[in-house]
């Protein structure tokens, strides 16, 4: 059977969000009609019907701009690539980055190195980079002892069939089907690699307890290490692939841009080493589940019809962490099961920044035009090195040989790898991952896709990739405060999808993308009901129409339309109500508090005020925190002060609730005020994790005073 893959638009979704889009669109032009012909109206309190209009524009921007992913939604499958010959596959080089080993656990990052080697793909074919920025010495150290049990965990994989490949998830839970009906002998080699699995295991958090190890180095020189060559693997032995550790140089006062500066280090180290067409990007806390995705992935990029103009197939972030209850929607449900899918049927979704396997040429060229920097002037575009410029030529030239890492070769890599190779260069600019923005996948693939290139979606039944999301408050702001920032900071540049995009790209897709780099503005909206509704209830100022007024329908219709919509969404995805209830109450909440700081954030950098920041995701999992998660509980410890603006709206909210009630009983107003009254009460059943927070905040104290 011969690799094919399917595209299928989902023709029931297409037809019920058309016909959603066109009533939910008159109903919004019924109510601007009736807002702005009401600016005549004496009886109006003008100053809060602006700022209402205002808020009703905003959010009817975000919501035209949302109706883009919704528009033509596919799914794609593939078969048969179980079949494809190991010779017709090409080469792939791995990336792993990791940058702080006290917020990103070794052990971890060790786990999804390993679960990359064990890939159904041919050895000799791969080679995996380790980037650690951190220049730990723990980490060094224990890449090598990761590669040590990998020979034998290898071959234990290959022998038994086992899928899950991550022996941290295999001896967890996660692997239960898979020992299911065993044998006694495979019992019996399973017992010897957990003991010598639990051996390493020990050893590693042993060693992450020594600060002098598990430390970051911010000034070091560059470090290339050949932790494993294949080329040096006898007949005998275990075949597996390349395994490099980099870790790039640093010196105060140096630049060295995040992730971005190390992803283009691994592109030049790389290059020069392995110089394999593909590759694919993982975070440190992201392990392969399934040994297959490289396979299926060329079943696009091997299609001759297809590979000439596509760039990546990305898959879903998928979570092995979240709860039944996920209270902080840490699996991003709308964007993995709606919007990637959208954007699908558009040319392809966004770079993911994990998860992909990505062309190297479509980062160095454009479609049909791949090699046009290694024509014209390649010393400008990939520095100085000729070393590395004649191997990037090779690659154009499929011509890939087995190079021997001499000893003048790895201080060539090194030299790739230092703080001033990029001088002078176009890296992170035209080409390679880009440094204008702090998001460099994301904002990576809107340029791919300006370029003309195309994208691929595929989520399969079986996650190829699992990891570790966010179970706690704080870093679910701190993480989307950042992811804010960054984009709101491109919908700001000359890059704007509104603009720069309109002429390279479709208008839908252009909508998608401003969108995505446009959404954290949800807060000035929010912001603007949160104050203003409570002031107007509170003085009895009606600022919707009357319950008996036949407009009032139109308020109604859009409420009940797009909760609805948002509902059957969820409800098509195999999710609950429950999990809708959720997803209505974190976003409102990470509006009020990220999408607000994160939009300030970007402003103020905009300005001049403030410099860029980076802010690394803590991936540490604390028993306590993950009881909390796992009970449906809030946990808002940390994020006191990121938490102010969604506390005072709240208060203001239930004493404008409270206050208003009265005045409506007292004045028997009704009419005039109950769509304030309903929208207050609604707001607080959503408001009630904030409530809890407050008392048990309120609670510690009193206790501690005692």
């Amino acid at each position: 059977m011969a690799a094919t893959h399917i595209c299928k638009v989902q023709t029931k979704r297409v037809i019920i969000n058309r016909i959603h889009i066109l009533f939910h669109s008159l109903a919004i032009l019924a109510l601007f009609y009736y807002r702005f012909s009401s600016f005549s109206n004496p009886h109006i309190s003008l100053f809060p019907w602006v700022l209402l209009t205002i808020a009703d524009l905003v959010f009817t921007f975000i919501w035209a701009m949302t109706q883009a992913f919704r528009w033509r939604p596919v799914l794609h499958d593939v078969s048969g690539y179980e079949s494809i010959n190991p010779r017709d596959l090409p080469k792939i080089d791995i990336f792993i980055c990791t940058a702080d080993p006290t917020k990103e656990p070794v052990l971890e990052v060790m786990n999804s190195v390993i679960s990359s080697m064990a890939l159904d793909y041919p050895p000799e074919k791969m080679a995996v980079y380790l980037s650690d920025d951190g220049g730990s010495p723990l980490t060094r150290e224990a890449i090598k002892k990761a590669v040590e049990f990998a020979k034998v965990w290898i071959p234990f994989c290959n022998m038994y069939g086992i899928k899950t490949r991550c022996p941290d998830a295999f001896f967890s839970a996660l692997g239960n089907d898979e020992r299911l009906h065993r044998d006694q002998d495979f019992n019996a080699h399973e017992s010897l690699l957990k003991s010598k699995y639990e051996a390493f295991k020990k050893y590693v958090e042993k060693e992450s307890g020594d600060i002098n190890k598990c430390t970051v180095v911010h000034d070091r020189e560059p470090c290339i290490e050949i932790i494993h060559d294949s080329k040096q693997d006898g007949e005998a032995e275990v075949k597996m692939p390349l395994v490099v550790y980099v870790a790039r140089e640093k010196r105060p006062g140096h630049p060295h841009r995040f992730k971005a500066g190390a992803l283009n280090a691994l592109l030049r180290v790389s290059g020069l080493l392995s110089n394999a067409p593909y590759l694919l990007v993982l975070d440190c806390d992201m392990y392969c589940h399934d040994p297959t995705s490289a396979r299926q992935s060329m079943c696009f990029h091997l299609d001759p019809n297809m590979s000439p103009s596509l760039a990546f197939v990305q898959y879903p972030q998928i979570f092995y962490n979240t709860s039944k209850n996920d209270i902080y929607d840490g699996q991003a449900r709308s964007a993995h099961t709606t919007k990637w899918q959208g954007m699908d049927g558009l040319r392809g979704p966004v770079l993911n920044g994990t998860g992909y396997y990505l062309k190297k040429k479509a980062i160095y060229g454009r479609p049909h035009n791949e090699d046009e920097y290694l024509i014209n002037e390649p010393e400008k575009a990939f520095g100085s090195s000729t070393k590395f410029i004649a191997s990037l030529k090779e690659n154009s030239n499929q011509d890939l040989v087995l190079k021997e890492f001499t000893n003048d070769l790895l201080q060539e890599a090194r030299n790739l790898a230092t703080c001033t190779y990029e001088a002078n260069s176009l890296w992170g600019v035209e080409a390679r991952f880009s440094y204008d923005c702090l998001l460099e996948s994301s904002y990576t693939g809107y340029l791919l896709h300006c370029k003309g290139w195309r994208s691929v979606y595929l989520y399969p039944k079986r996650p190829c990739f699992l990891g570790c999301t966010t179970i706690d408050m704080k870093d679910a702001i701190v993480q989307l405060i950042k992811w804010t920032s960054g984009l709101l900071g491109v919908a700001m540049s000359k890059f704007s999808p509104l603009t720069y995009a309109m002429s390279r790209m479709s208008i839908l897709q252009s909508m998608c993308y401003a969108y995505i780099t446009c959404s954290g503005l949800l807060a000035v909206p929010l912001f603007i009901y949160g104050v203003v509704l409570p002031f107007c209830l509170l003085k009895g100022v009606p600022v919707f129409p009357k319950v008996s007024d036949p407009w009032m329908l139109g308020f109604v219709f859009v409420f009940v339309s797009s909760h609805v919509q948002h509902l059957f969404e969820v409800l098509a995805s195999d999710h609950s109500v429950q999990q809708w209830w959720n997803e209505v109450r974190i976003w409102i909440m990470k509006a009020i508090t990220a999408c607000l700081f994160g939009s300030t954030e970007a402003i103020m950098k905009k300005i001049g005020i403030q410099k860029t920041t980076f802010r690394l995701t803590n991936k540490v999992v604390e028993k306590e925190k993950l009881d909390k998660y796992e009970k449906g509980k809030f946990d808002f410890s940390g994020a006191a002060m990121l938490m102010v603006p969604l506390i005072i709206l709240t208060i203001l909210n239930l004493v404008s609730f409270v206050g208003g009630l009265v005045r409506v009983i007292n004045h028997n107003n009704y009419d005039d005020m109950f769509g304030q009254l309903f929208l207050s009460f609604y707001l607080l059943l959503l408001s009630y994790p904030t409530f809890e927070g407050i008392v048990t905040k309120v609670t510690d104290k009193l206790r501690k005073k005692e």
